[in-house]
């Protein structure tokens, strides 16, 4: 496997909507193996996820994990998930206040508003359907992750320009008080 470049923000690929997989494609080795390049790209970066975009790829295909992830230590654990061509679907009007960071938005965190449930439809790496809900802290990190495949960076969904902090300054000052935000929304939506 080959760890890939991960575009920062200015990267016009950043800004681009990925294109379509067609089922040929996603059978090809070529496919397959990138696939498992962006795994290993997301796991080397303790990324929670990295979508094709990020890696100079056009392409609707992201990854996503959350196991014990030392960037996110209060994140709920995400199985290994490859969605390729995704929708989302909001499932409820409610959202929740989500701090978030970016492999491509290096050293940079801010609260977005994101949908509390949503329905994901999309194929696997083997091109079976995948039609699920996910909720709450998990459904963020999705909608993240397919926010990059629409040339989305979570910077755009800031609600409050004075949350924007770094790394540091969100572990010094506002941490804490986020984790237990992460247990409430846990508490309510199982994930």
């Amino acid at each position: 496997m080959t760890l890939l470049k991960i575009a920062q923000i200015g990267a016009p690929i950043l800004r681009e909507r990925a294109e379509s997989v067609s089922d040929e494609a996603l059978a090809s080795a070529h496919i397959q193996t990138f696939i498992d390049d962006l795994i290993a790209t997301m796991r080397d970066a303790s990324g929670a996820g990295l979508a094709a975009t990020q890696v100079y790829q056009p392409l609707r295909i992201c990854v996503l994990e959350v196991d014990r992830n030392p960037r996110y230590p209060y994140k709920p654990n995400i199985p290994l998930t490859v969605l390729v061509n995704p929708v989302l679907t909001p499932l409820t009007e409610e959202t929740f206040d989500n701090f978030e960071g970016c492999l491509s938005v290096p050293d940079l965190r801010g609260v977005v508003p994101r949908i509390a449930e949503i329905r994901v439809q999309a194929l696997d790496r083997h091109g079976a359907s995948i039609d699920t809900v996910v909720k709450g802290i998990t459904a963020g990190t999705y909608q993240h992750e397919v926010d990059h495949l629409d040339g989305r960076l979570f910077i755009d969904s800031v609600s409050d320009t004075t949350t924007l902090c770094t790394w540091k300054e969100f572990q010094r000052h506002y941490e804490a008080t986020f984790r237990e935000r992460v247990k409430a929304v846990v508490a309510r939506y199982g994930s």
